[in-house]
């Protein structure tokens, strides 16, 4: 067992994200040895959530400061003590519809972090790793994600939970001996016998959290129209393509729906948002977060963006394929590996697994810039760490079409790009890279929240290009 001190990884994927972080540009511009410690806090940092829950808020719906106030009520009856009185909620100065929690942790023993650790109990729940990580931003244990507890478990027993690293505990089991690690202690709100049972699976929560290694609000049914969790990246992204009222605009990888949705509140709910995912039941759900955040400019649709471009161009349809330059704007926020992802503590793939985004990418990046306007605006975005996802995919993509050239971005809060990809420093200055493992060492509790959310995000990459 272990409190999780880096990611857990295959050795040739280790070997090959040194690589990126240790490549000659990268080594000439800082030097071997703070290279190699920022891949080293890279893989420290992954492990952890960032040290801020990030809200996104409805403004289309309501005031900010408005939401701020019901979010702060609702968060009281939930922790049902005045300390919630003291939860800070902050509006970010820089991207209005933003609200910033602090999150409390890590609360292990003899944690340098903090002073009133989380101390193990006798009686374990053993939960896989979505799970794990889940709770590690708040979340409480649901029954499915529950794999192993005490023989005897029932209804109001105080158990610590852990989560299974390499996904080796057996569904059911009494115990489990393998890699695990502690993520905080909860009182089961499930006897065994009903986790377990095979006939009629239950629903809901199986263990609600009390004393969590990070302490963070639950967001489970908290004012679902008004506030929509995601990472401050993410919602950064949805600023950086520029949506405005009137215009036609398409998300190609769009579920599970929330850049889609932000875009279409940003549009003031005027104009048409065109969402495409091949898989149908994520459809499903894009469509039921618009009509909870009472979206109706949102238009899903089943179907591969690969062939989102029509090989008629004369055809007009209101759904996919579409002619060539039928949008305004276009998100291609692409499928990757998925290595800026926060918390992960256990990564299981392989390196050609990891390698095999590129291609796709730039099939979808073909796609996209068929079907942008000239005078149009697109912007890429990915959750991972690579160099070969992101700023080499800028550098094909330059090279490749010609009509396309970078664009400032608004707001520009994380760090530039990073060296390795032969781009010019003026290039690299234009793009927006979000380097958590720049700020792990960052402890001063005195910065400005903002200051300090703004570094410590999950991994992640925009660029915005303007079709000439």
């Amino acid at each position: 067992m272990s409190i999780f001190p880096r990611i857990s990884m295959k050795p040739e994927v280790t070997e090959y994200l040194r690589s990126v972080f240790l490549n000659k540009e990268a080594v000439a511009a800082v030097g071997h040895q703070e290279a190699e410690l920022h891949f080293q806090r890279l893989l420290l940092c992954l492990s952890h959530p960032p040290s801020h829950t990030c809200v996104r808020a409805s403004t289309h719906l309501a005031p900010l400061e408005e939401i701020r106030h019901e979010l702060r009520e609702e968060l009281k009856k939930q922790a049902r003590s005045s300390s919630a009185e003291e939860i800070q909620i902050v509006p970010h100065p820089r991207v209005e519809d933003v609200l910033l929690l602090p999150v409390d942790g890590p609360r292990y023993e003899r944690s340098v972090f903090r002073t009133t650790p989380v101390t193990q109990l006798s009686s374990e729940v053993v939960v896989g790793a979505q799970c794990g990580s889940a709770v590690l931003r708040g979340a409480h244990v649901f029954h499915p994600g529950i794999t192993a507890s005490p023989k005897y478990m029932k209804i109001g027993d105080a158990v610590s939970v852990f989560s299974d690293l390499e996904g080796r505990c057996t569904r059911g089991a009494f115990s489990f001996q393998g890699n695990k690690v502690f993520v905080g202690n909860g009182v089961a709100e499930m006897d065994r016998s009903r986790i377990f049972a095979t006939d009629e699976p239950p629903r809901g929560v199986g263990v609600r959290m009390v004393e969590p290694l990070y302490q963070s609000p639950s967001f489970d049914g908290v004012l679902p129209s008004l506030v929509f969790l995601q990472n401050l990246p993410s919602v950064v992204a949805g600023h950086v393509l520029g949506p405005r009222p009137g215009e036609r605009i398409l998300d190609m990888c769009a579920a599970p729906g929330g850049k889609t949705c932000h875009i279409a509140a940003l549009m003031e709910d005027q104009g048409e948002v065109v969402a495409l995912d091949r898989i149908r039941n994520k459809i499903e759900r894009i469509r039921q977060n618009a009509q909870m955040l009472h979206l109706k400019s949102v238009k899903a649709y089943c179907f591969n963006s690969v062939q989102a471009v029509s090989d008629d161009p004369s055809q007009e349809t209101e759904g996919p394929p579409f002619p060539p330059e039928s949008f305004d704007r276009v998100l291609l926020d692409a499928p990757c590996s998925g290595l800026g992802r926060r918390p992960n503590m256990s990564c299981t793939w392989s390196l050609k697994e990891i390698c095999s985004y590129p291609p796709l990418q730039r099939k979808l990046f073909h796609a996209a810039v068929q079907l942008l306007k000239k005078g149009g605006v697109l912007v890429y975005s990915t959750c991972t760490v690579t160099l070969a996802e992101n700023e080499e995919q800028v550098a094909w993509a330059l090279k490749t079409f010609p009509d396309l050239t970078l664009q400032p971005q608004e707001p520009h809060i994380g760090a530039e790009g990073m060296l390795g990809a032969g781009l010019s420093a003026e290039q690299l200055r234009l793009l927006q890279r979000f380097r958590p493992e720049l700020s792990w060492e960052q402890t001063d509790a005195t910065a400005p929240v903002a200051c300090r959310a703004d570094g410590d995000t999950i991994g992640f990459f925009i660029a915005k290009f303007l079709k000439n």
